[in-house]
């Protein structure tokens, strides 16, 4: 087992966090934008009222330019992977390939072939088939994010797979487990409506624009009444979903669900953390108290958790000390203990590959035995102490919360929106629409904190129990990776800027004028 360069694992993550979190400013959009356009247009062909048809193109520029960029950064994340990460490829490229090959060869072409017919259909196609091109364009778009999920959630949870010792490589057993596990059509349905969030919040913030600047009030008032009804039930669907993921976490990746919650000493009826803040430098073996202060609400985590409020949760330290009852009713191991059975497991693949060698079948028999006895904490023998197996807490805590509040304060804003448009207050409030402005950044901060604490919460594994990082990573120089990632920051800089730049040019211009069928 080499010693990989620790800079060449920061340089090698920063660069992966950098692109993925850049292509995640596009996704929601392109995700939740499509979805209140294929709408509108549905408004426009149920009514034939041109002024809906002229407001659906408008919307449909911005989630083209959106689109545009989403797909080329999302290519550049791809590639790392081979670049980047070439090792975590070998050892599951047979599993993690198979939903991004489905990705690329059905979902993305989907989407490539009846887009063409919704942006330059209009005149040459029949209206209905044209709605049709719409609705099978967002389909499409849907389609990817749930074969990417998919991807992602089984290195969340691994299934459906069998560690192959003749060539070092997981090989999938159950197309089924992988694509139907409970953690990938969670985080689907999560991930997807929350996007509804995002995008119903720019169009109510550009709205908002256009009715300050005085312009467009019609089409800014009639966007802002479909977006904020799929804003509201974004949010309610989203807190209903993320409850389940919750669930799952607490099933499968208890140290996640621990360092979202700053929870060191776990138990019966735990409290929920509502808001509080950790004590600056605080370790999973030391005696300081893990809050400056907190506010909890008595045994919630536990209910929420395991449906019981009087339900057992574990925290960092019990986890790290093993010894209590797992969901699936077994005694759980220490981290010490795991890491002594990744060596035997590494031993175990020593001794089968030699017995491989030396055509001794009996030796075979029993190293393989004893590789699947251990293969199950694989992962843990590339550990040195239970440290090494411990997420960055307070990054995953303030993340959940920074997403929860936001979360919160979007469906008031929806809810108020909502009653605004409703008794036609809203075009003379002005307030309110300076607020609904300045919260589309505020929509991808949520976005994005989610998504710090699904995947810095996952750390340090990048295939969960199974591969840690340092042990996925190309060996490639570590200095390569640095400059590559200032060239990334300065081209997504510049790609950002352009993208921005396009965006303002055909908000300021506004809807298309002379639509006359």
């Amino acid at each position: 087992m080499n010693q990989i360069d620790a800079s060449l694992i920061d340089w090698s993550r920063a660069q992966f966090a950098l692109t993925a979190m850049y292509h995640w400013l596009f996704v929601p959009l392109t995700l939740g934008l499509g979805l209140i356009m294929a709408i509108m247009e549905t408004i426009y062909y149920r009514t034939k009222d041109i002024k809906w048809k002229r407001t659906t193109k408008f919307w449909m520029k911005i989630f083209g330019i959106n689109f545009a960029v989403g797909v080329a950064s999302g290519i550049i994340l791809e590639f790392e992977f081979g670049t980047n990460w070439s090792n975590y490829s070998w050892f599951v490229g047979d599993i993690f390939g198979a939903p991004l090959a489905i990705e690329g060869i059905f979902a993305f072409f989907m989407e490539a072939t009846f887009i063409a017919v919704m942006y330059f259909g209009w005149e040459k196609v029949s209206r209905k088939f044209h709605l049709a091109s719409t609705w099978l364009t967002v389909g499409g778009a849907t389609l990817s994010a749930l074969w990417i999920l998919v991807a992602n959630a089984w290195m969340q949870y691994p299934a459906g797979m069998n560690f192959n010792p003749d060539v070092v490589r997981n090989e999938m057993t159950d197309f089924w487990a992988v694509a139907l596990s409970p953690v990938a059509i969670n985080k689907f349905f999560h991930t997807v409506i929350s996007s509804w969030l995002l995008g119903a919040a720019v169009v109510i913030g550009i709205s908002s624009w256009y009715l300050l600047k005085k312009r467009e009030a019609t089409f800014a008032l009639d966007s802002i009444k479909v977006a904020t009804l799929v804003g509201m039930v974004g949010v309610v669907i989203s807190a209903v979903t993320g409850d389940g993921s919750a669930h799952q976490v607490a099933q499968k990746q208890p140290m996640k669900l621990a360092a979202m919650e700053g929870l060191y000493e776990g138990g019966n009826g735990v409290g929920l953390v509502a808001a509080g803040i950790l004590t600056p430098g605080k370790q999973y073996n030391d005696s300081l108290d893990p809050f400056v202060f907190d506010i909890q609400l008595p045994k919630m985590l536990s209910f929420f958790a395991v449906r019981d409020l009087d339900g057992y949760v574990p925290g960092i330290n019990n986890i790290v000390r093993g010894g209590y009852t797992t969901p699936d009713g077994k005694t759980a191991l220490s981290i010490d203990e795991k890491i002594a059975k990744g060596k035997k497991a590494f031993e175990a693949l020593n001794q089968y590959r030699e017995a491989k060698k030396n055509k001794d079948d009996v030796q075979l028999a029993e190293a393989k035995k004893r590789l699947d006895e251990n293969f199950d904490y694989f992962g843990y023998g590339y550990f040195q102490s239970p440290a090494d197996a411990i997420p960055n807490v307070p990054l995953v805590f303030y993340s959940f919360r920074v997403m929860v509040i936001l979360g919160g304060f979007f469906l008031l804003l929806f809810i108020v929106v909502w009653y605004f448009s409703y008794k036609k207050k809203f075009e003379q409030a002005k307030w309110l629409q300076w607020v609904c402005l300045w919260s589309i950044p505020l929509a991808y901060i949520t976005s994005q904190a989610g998504w710090v604490v699904a995947e810095v919460g996952r750390q340090p594994w990048a295939i969960q129990d199974i591969l840690p990082v340092q042990a996925a990573v190309s060996d490639i120089d570590a200095g390569s990776v640095k400059l590559t990632f200032f060239i990334f920051v300065a081209l997504f800089t510049i790609l950002l800027i352009a993208e921005l730049s396009i965006l303002m040019k055909q908000i300021k211009a506004g809807p298309e004028k002379g639509e006359d069928k």
